[in-house]
């Protein structure tokens, strides 16, 4: 169930700067509290707003995969179980995410930043097995 050439090449590119983005935004946020902390702090907020941001774009790629892919896939029962892995990754990401922005809690935000950050450093290994999974079966 290969995507189409331009449609993979968006979605990668998205996958790219959420990672790069959400790994800088970990290296500022721990940076924050050095000399040039508000150096770092500014920078993290940045960041973080460009992460937000293509999360977004994320979202629609994702609604736009269930008819185009995962459901193909899912019928013609390939890759299922690094495609249910992926999905579940990523639902992992809509929901922290929505925990990170709402929940006020002191005491469940780390948790919820701590699965984000554990999801986000896993998700790169897991599509790479998912392409290849994919690509070896068809």
């Amino acid at each position: 169930m290969r995507l189409d050439p331009r449609f993979r090449f968006a979605l990668y590119g998205d996958f790219a700067f959420l990672f790069a983005t959400g790994v800088g935004w970990l290296a500022a946020d721990q940076m924050k509290d050095t000399a040039s902390g508000e150096a770092w702090q500014s920078a993290a907020a940045y960041l973080l707003m460009l992460h937000g941001g293509a999360a977004m774009a994320t979202l629609m790629f994702l609604g736009a995969l269930v008819p185009l892919h995962m459901r193909r896939g899912w019928l013609a029962r390939r890759n299922r179980m690094t495609g249910t892995a992926m999905a579940a990754c990523n639902a992992i990401f809509v929901l922290t995410a929505f925990g990170l922005y709402y929940i006020g809690s002191d005491t469940l935000r780390p948790w919820t930043s701590d699965i984000h950050i554990g999801a986000g450093l896993i998700l790169p290994a897991l599509l790479c097995v998912h392409v290849l999974v994919g690509r070896r079966s068809s």
